[in-house]
């Protein structure tokens, strides 16, 4: 559907967007993106778009990307039922080349050339080029489910420094060749800290942090790490969403400024939250007295 504006219009959303592009000017923001997110296509290339445009105007973007759907399809495929403790695939040998093979390879360079396209440069990279992800087994049970021990983000600061938007697929490695499989949300907020970023965006398939699940009317638009730690108790904070809001409080002490939980599903929603008053998602601050 096309929206007629004028040139005056347009020339005032670009002058509005003037205080923002200044705030990100050189400052680094973590991008994850994964499972139910990346599922639509066209929501993809719009995603792709404005991750080159922040990118274009000086943002230090670093995309950082699971992949889960697309590993359930490609073992199914393969004969291989996917298995699920804790929300969490269990992960054989077997499984951990399939999660290799899907995520360091098709996903990740159909990411890059995707930004490409859009005009971007980009660069992919897996958490096992560099020892950029180090890990060790988290659960035995999970077999090779990756607890992270150490990032080395030496390898993304050398491709920010050239202009490349790095793409990173979050398979880790340790000193003896095992591949691991490490949750996304785990690894962003891990770089995330490491890079001592300004922001993280966790692109989700919610609105955000809900008071009631049913009623995405009931967002809550910021809170800090205190009021999500009460939140949890009282259950507002249930399911799938505690572990992505545990991400968010590891990343605020691990030294990220914010971070923003929303739904990669709203059109333009990355600069709906970085160059608008209004934002997208719910804001997980770690200072009770920050606000949008």
């Amino acid at each position: 559907m096309s929206v007629n504006i004028t040139n005056a219009q347009r020339a005032e959303v670009l002058t509005q967007a003037l205080p923002y592009i200044q705030k990100y000017y050189g400052k680094t923001v973590v991008i994850k993106y994964g499972g139910n997110a990346m599922i639509n296509e066209d929501l993809k290339q719009q995603v792709m778009e404005d991750i080159v445009l922040l990118s274009l105007i000086g943002v230090k973007v670093v995309l950082v990307h699971g992949g889960g759907p697309e590993i359930t399809e490609t073992l199914k495929k393969i004969g291989k039922e996917s298995v699920f403790v804790d929300g969490l695939r269990v992960t054989d040998k077997e499984t951990a080349e399939v999660v290799q093979m899907v995520l360091a390879g098709k996903i990740n360079k159909s990411l890059v050339n995707l930004l490409e396209v859009k005009g971007g440069k980009a660069m992919g990279i897996s958490g096992m080029d560099g020892h950029l992800i180090e890990a060790e087994i988290k659960d035995k049970r999970l077999g090779f489910v990756g607890n992270i021990t150490k990032v080395n983000v030496e390898p993304i600061f050398d491709l920010l420094k050239h202009d490349y938007i790095p793409v990173v697929s979050t398979v880790g490695c340790d000193m003896q060749g095992n591949v691991y499989n490490i949750n996304a949300d785990t690894a962003a907020a891990c770089i995330a800290g490491a890079m001592n970023a300004e922001r993280l965006i966790s692109m989700t398939d919610i609105a955000g942090i809900l008071k009631d699940r049913d009623d995405p009317s009931s967002l809550i638009p910021c809170i800090d790490i205190e009021e999500a730690e009460e939140l949890k108790k009282d259950g507002t904070i249930s399911g799938g969403m505690i572990p992505k809001v545990e991400c968010c409080i590891d990343a605020i002490h691990k030294g990220v400024k914010k971070v923003i939980i929303m739904d990669g599903r709203v059109p333009h929603a990355l600069l709906i939250e970085t160059l608008t008053d209004e934002g997208a998602g719910t804001m997980v601050t770690g200072d009770r007295n920050e606000h949008r």
